[in-house]
């Protein structure tokens, strides 16, 4: 058993630690400008990649916020349950996240989806739609890479198959995200 964790410990850190600093820092300066200019950010995900999305927009929306002279508009559209089941049920599936950024969004938004497969058939239909209207779009996905990560302006491959692995360092990436607006005076300015 010891085995084991140490190996999954240290497939965990040698996961993270392919990262490029520099593929984040040009994530938080995407982030910046649309916190300059007053832009959306909408976050999508499925299964853990939906509690990561959900999680990174309760920390960008309060834990940096509250650090920033004004807040973030950020917004999971994974959150609302009745709207989701509503469109899954009346439409299709794939359609819950682009029936609501039909709704909110506008050109100079940004849309960041995390996924590991990066083939999730309601992301692409979302990306999709967001690249024809004008918005700037993110993909955290998994070593598989997938559609989403062709689809993105800006992409970051965690390179790992493993679910948990790869969902870890996305929530990993998505921390930085937002503690460089906690942590770093200035980054806004």
């Amino acid at each position: 058993m010891k085995t084991w964790i140490n190996s999954y410990i240290q497939q965990q850190n040698a996961t993270l630690e392919s990262i490029p600093a520099s593929e984040i820092e040009q994530l938080i300066e995407v982030l910046r400008v649309a916190y300059a200019n007053d832009r959306q950010v909408f976050v999508v995900g499925n299964g853990g990649s939906a509690a990561n999305a959900s999680h990174f927009a309760t920390d960008l929306g309060k834990g940096a916020s509250d650090k920033l002279k004004k807040r973030f508009k950020v917004l999971s559209l994974t959150d609302n349950v009745s709207w989701i089941t509503a469109i899954g049920n009346d439409y299709a599936y794939d359609q819950i996240f682009v029936r609501q950024l039909m709704n909110f969004a506008k050109p100079g938004d940004v849309l960041l989806g995390l996924s590991v497969s990066g083939n999730s058939p309601n992301l692409l239909k979302a990306y999709e739609w967001a690249l024809g209207n004008g918005l700037e779009t993110i993909a955290l996905v998994g070593g598989k890479k997938g559609k989403l990560a062709e689809l993105a302006h800006h992409t970051i491959v965690i390179p790992s198959e493993h679910y948990g692995r790869a969902e870890d360092v996305q929530m990993n990436i998505c921390h930085m995200l937002c503690y460089a607006f906690m942590e770093l005076p200035g980054t806004v300015d």
